[in-house]
């Protein structure tokens, strides 16, 4: 009589696909992703521990271009401004490192950490230019896992991102990619846990968070968007979209313009929608 082995345990399972096979690494992957969701519904890790874990895997395939901040939207300070209008952007943007350009946004020059400018501007013959510390440049495609490796190993918080002509096509911080692994990093000086879920910017522009319920957003944009699936704008985004948006990326519903202005591998978290004039 022969007897019917085991069910393999879940220990087991997960040794198993990590161990290698003749599998490919994307099906291997699944089926791993498959075993510690099991493994979450059985109690043996937390929802945030397999959130991090898949966050982990999706770095892995995620480049520069995926969540990089577009040219348009960086706060660039300029050599060529005087100390004091440095200063006040500085200040107004409210970040602690810099790109600086000199004569073209293509050219730049050096990184300024705010901290240097206010420890030592008020000295005398201060130059700015003597204070910037070494740009780091990437290509596009350069893969977030590798990127993270290169921030930890040269202790850079800051990458420039350059396009296939040379010309800069956006910046990533290290922020940026911790965010897809962990979720969205608020500090001090990030907006979106203020009371309002809606500020508007002008008469045609509206910030709003993406855990803003619908019938809010039609309230304060004139429209009309009705999703019977989801109750948030974020849930309406991505179904529209049919996947999670990056960072900078922009969709027209309707009249109006949505670009995701804060995002990480999961959800979104604020969009800018803008009002177009319809002819």
């Amino acid at each position: 009589m022969t007897t019917e082995p085991e069910s393999k345990s879940l220990l087991e399972r997960i040794s198993a696909l990590l161990t290698p096979s003749p599998s490919s690494p994307t099906e291997q992957r699944r089926e791993l992703l498959e075993t510690l969701k099991e493994a979450q519904a059985e109690g043996l890790i937390d929802a945030d521990a397999l959130s991090m874990i898949e966050g982990v895997f999706q770095v892995s395939e995620l480049s520069a271009r995926d969540i990089l901040i577009p040219r348009a939207q960086i706060d660039w300070i300029d050599i060529n401004e005087s100390i004091e209008d440095t200063i006040a952007e500085v200040i107004r943007a409210a970040h602690s490192r810099f790109p600086v350009y000199e004569n073209n946004r293509d050219n730049v020059i050096g990184i300024l950490l705010a901290k240097d400018l206010l420890r030592h501007s008020q000295e005398e013959d201060f130059q700015l230019r003597d204070w910037l510390r070494p740009a780091v440049f990437i290509p596009e495609s350069k893969r977030l896992s590798v990127l993270l490796k290169d921030f930890r190993e040269h202790r850079n918080h800051i990458a420039i991102v350059v396009d296939e002509y040379g010309g800069v096509a956006g910046l990533v911080t290290i922020e940026d990619v911790l965010e897809q692994i962990v979720g969205d990093i608020e500090d001090e000086h990030d907006t979106d846990d203020i009371e309002d879920n809606i500020i508007k910017v002008s008469e045609t522009k509206f910030r709003i968070r993406g855990i803003t319920e619908l019938d809010q957003v039609n309230e304060a944009l004139g429209t009309t968007f009705v999703d019977e699936d989801n109750d948030t704008l974020a849930g309406f985004i991505l179904k529209k979209l049919g996947r999670v948006p990056h960072k900078g990326e922009s969709i027209t519903i309707g009249n109006i313009l949505f670009e995701v202005q804060r995002a990480d591998a999961r959800q979104v978290h604020v969009l800018l929608a803008t009002k177009l004039e319809i002819d």
